[in-house]
C-alpha cells in the first residue's frame, strides 16, 4: 500500500509542512499549535507555511485532505475479486492496518471527530467516500440492494472506526477491571473489534 505522505519519496516542503501539521495536530489539537510550531517542526520559515497554505484553516484543509487520501488508498489496495461478504472483510482489514501503521492518523481523527465544537469536514469527507464505495460495490454486485445505501455507509463507517472510538474506553475498563485481586493475570487485553 503506498503512502499518501510521501509520494515517490521524495517530500516537497509543502508535503513536509502537511505532514508535521498531521503529526503536531494528533498530538495536541489544532488549537493548541501555531503555524510557527509547524514550520519550526517542518524546518522552514512561517512565511513558507503562508505562502503554501495561506491561513492555518488552509493547512487544516491539507491535512484532512491526506486523511482521506489515506482512506481512499487503504480501500483502493484491495482487489473486487470474492465474495461480497470477503471484500467487505479484506476492505475493513485495509483500513484497520492503515490505521494502525499511522497513529497520527487515529491520532487527529480521535482529537477532530469526538470534539462537537470543531465543524465536522473531515467526516462530511470520510462519510462521502464511504458513500461512493458503497455505490461502486453495489454496482459491481458486491453489496447488497436491499438496504439503503445511507444504512450500508453507516454500517461501513461504524465498521472501520468503530475500534479506533472505542479501543481507549475499553483499555481503561480492563485496566481497572485488572486491578481487582482474583482476575487472572493471564488474559490477554480485549479489542474493541473482538466480540467476546
Amino acid at each position: 500500500m503506498s503512502d499518501p505522505r510521501a509520494a515517490d519519496g521524495d517530500l516537497t516542503a509543502k508535503a513536509k509542512i502537511r505532514n508535521a501539521a498531521l503529526d503536531m495536530y494528533a498530538a495536541h489539537g489544532e488549537d493548541r499549535v501555531s503555524m510557527r510550531a509547524v514550520a519550526a517542526a517542518a524546518g522552514v520559515t512561517v512565511g513558507l507555511v503562508q505562502h503554501h497554505f495561506k491561513t492555518k484553516d488552509g493547512l487544516r484543509r491539507a491535512v484532512e485532505e491526506l486523511v482521506v487520501d489515506y482512506h481512499r488508498t487503504a480501500i483502493a489496495s484491495v482487489p473486487t475479486g470474492g465474495s461480497p461478504a470477503q471484500v467487505a472483510s479484506a476492505r475493513d482489514a485495509a483500513v484497520r492496518a492503515m490505521l494502525t501503521a499511522n497513529p497520527a492518523v487515529i491520532g487527529y481523527l480521535r482529537r477532530v471527530l469526538l470534539d462537537p465544537s470543531v465543524e465536522q469536514t473531515l467526516l462530511k469527507q470520510l462519510t462521502e467516500l464511504a458513500r461512493d464505495e458503497v455505490r461502486k460495490m453495489r454496482a459491481a454486485g458486491l453489496a447488497s440492494t436491499r438496504r439503503s445505501v445511507a444504512d450500508q455507509t453507516v454500517d461501513m463507517m461504524v465498521r472501520n472506526l468503530g475500534q479506533l472510538f472505542l479501543q481507549p474506553m475499553v483499555d481503561a475498563m480492563w485496566a481497572q477491571l485488572r486491578s481487582e485481586p482474583d482476575e487472572a493475570d493471564d488474559e490477554p487485553r480485549p479489542s474493541a473489534d473482538t466480540p467476546t
